[in-house]
């Protein structure tokens, strides 16, 4: 139980800005989301291989970082069997080879403050973290369901986000048309999901047509633009949920790097990401929002973004519509880390928080990550724009935030980084500056 009020306090709150919102609705088709830069993947053989140990080292990285299918028509939602899993690999510690584990997304360099999850793409982190989130030694350590999307759907992901919060809890895993990946097909076959009455049932959730790699039912969610899948993953949560959401989020599907910030929010709260347009709210969209016409809704990221007359078409629906934004993409997740509206926001400007940094770059690891925001130290997912440097409104943020103690640090509160991606996404230089931020500080008293 923590103790009076932390060691700063006192630090003044940079308030995101706010927009109320007046009402004029005009519903356009809602345009595909935009391509991102893939970065290479270091799929190999050996990755099947070395599943028993991919699961061991996850006991172990959770004890480090937390201490105390068919390609054919699709329905909307249709529940078909999926192929059974392959056994896990028997032997293949794996100890020997470390790009093995370097590929497999594990980390290969841990500080105090600091756990990489260093896979090559989102497809070994998202296998990772799921890992890390669900040891699956246990019965009661699996996931009940997995979310499996298209390694190309960015925004498909961010949306499926969603179904990581209680009580459905199904990790984000990347897959594809015809075959999964070998990290993800082993990954599902250690997690073993079955389904349970929180799933209806599945042990996979398939947004589009990608592979399903698992025994028994698999609930499909039909592929689509941006905006109309993430609707429909709003529906389905509806559905497994059997209440309306406490909040919606309105992200852009033109400008991914504004929205990742959106799924660790909705892994941790179960509020949906619905996604607009710059100038205009796609029908998909706005036909949700008119389910739920006094559902609380934010607008997330600046005008540039998602226009103040999308905030008035939202309005027009009858939604109160708040605006939450950062100039930047790094500014924008910092501002939702720190909002607080009631029971919306994050609101952590104090010390004693979990946090997961990820390339702008990179709209999918946000995905991947999620489960990271909904367990062990939960914490909202923040963005570097640059390998090297830890860009400087991220580094006064975790100033603002860094922890201290005045006699005994035991009794201290305690700040833990997660890094996701290799070193092509974030240096190992940036890890170590983040880890310094994060250290508990002597201050005051004896030296």
């Amino acid at each position: 139980m923590r103790g009076a009020r932390p060691i700063n306090a006192d630090v003044p709150v940079k308030a995101p800005r706010q927009e109320a919102a007046r009402p004029r609705p005009e519903l356009k088709p809602a345009p595909a989301p935009p391509p991102v830069r893939r970065r290479r993947r270091r799929q190999a053989a050996w990755a099947p291989k070395l599943i028993a140990a991919l699961v061991l080292v996850a006991i172990g990285f959770i004890v480090l970082a937390i201490v105390g299918g068919s390609n054919g028509p699709q329905e909307e939602v249709a529940a078909v069997p999926g192929p059974a899993p392959s056994a896990a690999r028997e032997g293949g510690s794996g100890s020997g080879d470390p790009q093995s584990a370097e590929a497999l997304g594990f980390p290969g360099f841990a500080t105090g403050n600091t756990t990489r999850v260093g896979g090559a793409d989102p497809t070994a982190n998202a296998a990772a973290v799921a890992l890390a989130a669900f040891p699956s030694r246990t019965a009661d350590q699996r996931p009940a369901a997995v979310t499996l999307v298209d390694e190309d759907d960015w925004a498909g992901g961010i949306a499926a986000a969603v179904l990581m919060a209680a009580p459905v809890r199904a990790p984000v895993l990347i897959s594809a048309a015809g075959e999964a990946p070998a990290i993800t097909a082993e990954a599902v076959a250690a997690l073993a999901p079955r389904g349970d009455d929180s799933t209806a049932g599945a042990g996979a959730i398939a947004i589009g047509g990608v592979a399903a790699p698992v025994a028994g039912k698999v609930t499909r969610v039909a592929a689509g633009s941006a905006a109309a899948e993430a609707a429909r993953i709003a529906r389905l949560r509806d559905r497994l949920t059997g209440s309306a959401p406490a909040h919606i989020v309105l992200a852009s599907a033109a400008q991914p790097a504004f929205a990742m910030p959106a799924a660790g929010w909705a892994a941790r709260s179960g509020d949906p990401v619905l996604f607009a347009a710059a100038d205009s709210l796609p029908a998909e969209t706005a036909a949700y929002l008119q389910r739920h016409p006094g559902v609380p809704v934010y607008v997330l990221g600046p005008s540039s973004a998602i226009s103040s007359e999308v905030v008035r078409e939202a309005a027009a629906i009858g939604n109160a519509v708040k605006r939450v934004a950062g100039e930047s993409p790094v500014a924008n997740a910092i501002a939702l880390a720190r909002y607080r509206d009631g029971r919306f926001g994050w609101n952590v400007n104090d010390p004693g928080h979990g946090f997961v940094v990820a390339r702008d770059e990179q709209p999918l690891d946000a995905a991947a990550a999620a489960p990271l925001s909904a367990s062990g130290t939960w914490g909202p997912l923040l963005l570097t724009d640059d390998a090297a440097t830890l860009p400087a409104e991220l580094r006064s943020y975790f100033l603002d935030v860094k922890p201290g103690y005045t006699d005994n640090p035991t009794r201290a509160f305690y700040n833990h980084v997660w890094v996701i991606g290799d070193q092509e996404a974030i240096d190992v230089n940036q890890q170590a500056e983040a880890n310094q931020l994060a250290e508990l500080t002597r201050i005051g008293g004896e030296s």
